[in-house]
């Protein structure tokens, strides 16, 4: 059996080891995208912060790995693919041919079309390379403007902030992280970062990066509000784009991502997919997204690998959830953070504390979850959502004080373990919630 794994990412890395242990005799071919070790983009902000070195950046840290385990590891980019002939096609003219072809290429930046963008000194966070570049200009006290607050951009934030630079973050959005918090648990980050010295500008747009004729530094950024802010780096984190333009005419149906089944086979045989470039379940709707996610990622390679060796995994679905650290403050949303169609909502707010704590509910389920400055509720909040128990009469006093959660937690557990249901509730699934962080 032939496997050709395209993406050298956590999908990647975790579907080809799955494929040695299920398939002992089996040919494994690797393909990454980059000339480097195979490495996790969400520990870049760790190398920037200088917590790690760029070998601590890499998946696998052992020195020869991959071939120890008779994975061999290649380099190149996809051109196209052929599945009628069962072909992968390179950018260099390289072919691999495939009895089982795993697409995990996950995304790309989204690089804003903004007069400008393309100037030395603009720089995406997304690659080694990015990094190494960020490095030489984000010193102490050096004006920086960051483009976009989203998780990604929240997550630069942090670095530059720990590196000293005089940081200004511009958001088109309304709040920070407006994909996983709401206008309270938001507008929480923004005080937070203003009291830190960031200057935060939500609801503002760049509209322009020019390079400066005079003056100390090399750049400036128009924004909407009509003022330019000068900066020696910019860093856009405005998003990403899977990588899934080589498709075009493969008969591998493509949404916003690639389209799979519930074992992750796409519509054309033989080939699957994984991670940030495919739709899987959300275990919160039912429905296909894209949870672009580490841990997202390394389920999926997981399962998709068990699939392409035979070993029938269906995909029950992937819980939405993020946890950040903006500066020391700690933010959390799980599944339908929003709230459900047809729900109940309990929250607690403590503005001055920088504490908020909102459960959503959907019957006596808990559906959904945003958390700011309590890190001890994160295990407990993934654990009642992502098992759906039912809380029974717990849902209504949650309701009322939510920041009863862990007396809730620990009484629907003990329910668990003995067999008993909580008052109200109908007979208890028998998999205690589990509190893993």
């Amino acid at each position: 059996m032939d496997y050709v794994v395209l993406g050298a990412g956590p999908a990647g890395v975790t579907a080809a080891e799955t494929l040695r242990s299920a398939d002992k005799s089996a040919r494994i071919t690797m393909i990454g995208g980059e000339l480097e070790a195979p490495y996790s983009r969400m520990a870049i902000p760790y190398l920037l912060h200088g917590d790690i070195e760029e070998h601590g950046t890499y998946l696998r840290q052992t020195p020869g790995h991959y071939s120890h385990l008779g994975i061999d590891y290649r380099n190149g980019t996809a051109k196209s693919l052929d599945t009628a002939g069962r072909k992968l096609v390179m950018a260099g003219g390289e072919t691999y041919s495939y009895d089982r072809l795993l697409i995990a290429t996950g995304a790309s930046p989204i690089i804003p079309r903004f007069p400008g963008s393309g100037l030395d000194g603009v720089h995406t966070c997304w690659t080694l390379a990015d990094a190494r570049a960020i490095l030489g200009l984000a010193e102490k006290g050096a004006p920086v403007v960051l483009v976009g607050a989203g998780f990604i951009g929240s997550i630069v934030l942090e670095a530059l902030y720990a590196r000293g630079c005089d940081l200004t973050v511009v958001e088109i959005a309304p709040r920070m992280v407006a994909r996983m918090m709401d206008e309270t648990a938001g507008g929480m980050l923004t005080r937070w970062c203003e009291a830190k010295g960031v200057k935060v500008l939500t609801g503002t747009k760049v509209e322009s990066i020019a390079q400066a004729w005079n003056g100390t530094e090399p750049l400036y950024v128009g924004l909407s509000n009509g003022k330019t802010v000068p900066a020696k780096l910019v860093v856009l984190a405005a998003g990403v784009r899977s990588n899934t333009g080589f498709l075009a005419g493969s008969g591998v149906a493509v949404n916003h991502g690639i389209t799979v089944d519930r074992f992750l086979a796409t519509t054309a045989p033989g080939v699957y997919a994984a991670g940030d470039c495919c739709e899987g379940v959300d275990l919160s709707t039912g429905k296909p997204d894209m949870l672009a996610i580490q841990p997202v990622a390394v389920e999926h390679g997981r399962i998709a690998a068990l699939n392409m060796a035979g070993v029938a995994t269906p995909h029950r679905g992937s819980l939405n959830m993020n946890v950040l650290d903006t500066m020391g403050l700690i933010s959390s949303s799980f599944g339908l953070w929003q709230g459900a169609p047809i729900g109940t909502t309990g929250k607690v707010v403590d503005e001055a504390g920088y504490k908020y704590l909102k459960l959503e509910f959907e019957g006596d389920r808990m559906v959904g979850a945003q958390c700011v400055g309590m890190t001890d509720h994160v295990g407990m909040l993934r654990g009642l959502i992502q098992t759906g128990f039912r809380l029974g009469g717990w849902r209504d006093k949650l309701i009322k004080s939510p920041e009863r959660l862990r007396e809730a937690y620990v009484s629907v557990a003990q329910g668990v373990a003995h067999g008993v249901p909580a008052a109200g509730a109908a007979a208890p699934r028998p998999k205690v919630p589990a509190a893993a962080a």
